[in-house]
């Protein structure tokens, strides 16, 4: 369930949309939420159970994600809770999830277009950083090169030297297209966020391909890096502007937005 009305009740658009993304970030905050909790905190028990129970009977249904996303999201989470157990079933399930977002590479993927679909669009890091994680949680090599290889490929298309330019949502790239000229425009924080949480992960496993400085690069684009020269973190507030536009950043400063920014903040002072 997603979709609440303003008596927080489920509606029935829950019912009548794909919910597969969200129930992926669900398992990825489940997860990650357990691992950040300390073993000896009155929570952890109670999270623990919670968060098994859940994550277990969403495996049960895993044969039946097919959004590339919801398989990366849950990827995430599955790793992170089980860095804390690890049980041999979370790490089957893992690989299953892996070896379903290599099918779909394997089958859009070609020489001069390294991606997971023919077209770039929303959260594209966290499909080579979920492969990434699958390769550390299993061993499998050729979840490495697909993940590094993809990554890259991403990269190529939204960093120059000094600057990141993230997929505009007003005009998805699509395969054949990626020596245009960049839409300008309708980048949110939420892409720049998950792209600097896939770059420390990779930099942890390529300390010299130059992740590190990417971070750097990124995170500026919040303090005014980005084509308009306008800061999207709001210092008087505290909140960060949901994105911005060809010739204006967008000033409403929703819930996700602020969480973007405070996740990529703390991209530099945890270990993730």
């Amino acid at each position: 369930m997603n979709y609440l009305n303003v008596n927080y009740h489920f509606t029935d658009q829950n019912y009548d949309e794909n919910l597969e993304d969200s129930n992926g970030r669900a398992i990825w905050a489940l997860g990650y939420t357990y691992h950040l909790l300390n073993d000896h905190d009155k929570l952890d028990k109670v999270a623990f159970q919670n968060s098994r129970l859940c994550i277990y009977h969403f495996c049960m249904s895993l044969p039946h994600i097919k959004s590339p996303r919801a398989l990366a999201f849950i990827i995430k989470g599955l790793y992170y809770f089980n860095l804390k157990i690890n049980d041999e079933t979370l790490t089957e399930c893992i690989r299953e999830a892996a070896l379903k977002l290599t099918d779909i590479y394997d089958y859009n993927a070609d020489a001069e277009w390294e991606w997971f679909e023919p077209y770039l669009t929303y959260a594209n890091a966290v499909l080579p950083e979920a492969l990434l994680l699958a390769w550390k949680a299993t061993g499998d090599l050729r979840f490495k090169f697909i993940a590094q290889d993809s990554f890259d490929f991403l990269l190529s298309q939204t960093f120059t030297r000094n600057a990141i330019q993230i997929i505009s949502n007003r005009n998805w790239l699509l395969k054949g297209q990626e020596n245009s000229p960049k839409t300008k425009g309708g980048e949110q924080p939420i892409d720049v966020a998950y792209t600097i949480l896939a770059l420390k992960q990779f930099n942890h496993a390529f300390p010299w391909n130059g992740y590190h400085e990417k971070m750097d690069i990124a995170f500026s684009w919040f303090l005014g890096n980005n084509h308009l020269k306008q800061f999207i973190y709001n210092p008087r507030t505290g909140g960060c502007h949901d994105g911005i536009e060809t010739s204006n950043v967008n000033l409403n400063q929703g819930a996700e937005s602020t969480l973007s920014y405070l996740l990529a903040r703390m991209a530099f002072e945890q270990t993730l």
